[in-house]
């Protein structure tokens, strides 16, 4: 079973990354952190069903600021 993007962004928000302002239009949210370059941007509500390709991003991205 899929995880929600609210999880997703819970997971995001516990590694360190921030908010955007201004970073999407309607349900797209960008992220940043300090450790990371660019942004991780996740669409849809927070109670939609997360994308394959999202996690995979995810992970990639909190990977990368803890090596």
């Amino acid at each position: 079973m899929p995880r929600k993007l609210r999880d997703l962004i819970k997971d995001l928000k516990d590694a360190g990354f921030y908010d955007i302002k201004g970073g999407g239009k309607g349900s797209l949210r960008k992220f940043g952190h300090i450790r990371y370059n660019g942004a991780v941007t996740l669409s849809g509500q927070p109670g939609d069903d997360a994308k394959i390709y999202q996690e995979k991003q995810l992970k990639a991205a909190i990977e990368s600021i803890t090596k």
